[in-house]
């Protein structure tokens, strides 16, 4: 037990690195979207050419966002669409080159798996929560009904964590939180829902980007 105990201290400065490395790279896909009545929300940055992903309730009635990058430049999003039962929202930035999030698999995810959520509770930007996978399941609808997949996790969040990155230990974005249900459980979308949401989004707005694909790896209160 001592060797196990002085293997486990030893090795927690380069532990620590590492997670210092993979909050970094989160941070650069990370964003914040404001629609002008309703505070702020987070988003992901999807895709180069300036795809946000971000949650429905973030966004609003809005039809155009004001989104604010890591390096502190505002840019304006326009909405192009948005999928109210799975709480997703689509946004395209002005033209530019932005540095997208890492897409993770969230179909490889196991309860107990290790998750970071990242986002801008109460005003804070960038604050980081970790936990652990809590639960994988389906969302049920007012009559009980099975509805859409869903990550819960404790992972805290709060108010300004809605449409920010769940983050699995390689700084993959395997969810998209999204809510809190009794008070300490957050939930998150799972990311090959946002994935499928995005490609189909593209194709019925004719936009005719190729869909990206999600990285291999082998009732409740909105925030």
């Amino acid at each position: 037990m001592a060797d196990l105990s002085q293997d486990m201290f030893a090795s927690a400065p380069a532990l620590a690195d590492s997670f210092k490395e993979v909050i970094e790279a989160v941070y650069t896909g990370l964003v914040v979207v404001q629609d002008g009545r309703r505070g702020v929300g987070a988003g992901i940055l999807w895709s180069r050419d300036g795809l946000v992903v971000t949650n429905n309730h973030v966004v609003g009635r809005s039809r155009q966002v004001l989104v604010q990058l890591e390096d502190g430049t505002s840019r304006t999003g326009r909405l192009i669409a948005r999928r109210r039962e799975v709480d997703l929202a689509l946004v395209q930035l002005e033209p530019g080159e932005y540095v997208p999030a890492r897409i993770g698999d969230s179909q490889s995810l196991r309860v107990g798996e290790l998750v970071l959520a990242v986002g801008h509770p109460w005003g804070q930007p960038g604050y980081v929560t970790m936990g652990v996978v809590s639960a994988l399941s389906l969302a049920v609808d007012r009559a009980g009904q099975p509805t859409v997949p869903i990550i819960r996790s404790d992972a805290a969040l709060a108010p300004g964590n809605s449409g920010g990155p769940l983050v699995n230990a390689r700084g993959e974005v395997v969810g998209i939180n999204t809510m809190i249900i009794g008070g300490d459980q957050g939930v998150s979308i799972p990311s090959h829902m946002a994935v499928e949401f995005v490609a189909a989004s593209l194709a019925e707005n004719g936009l005719g980007r190729p869909a990206r694909s999600a990285r291999r790896n082998g009732k409740g209160r909105v925030i």
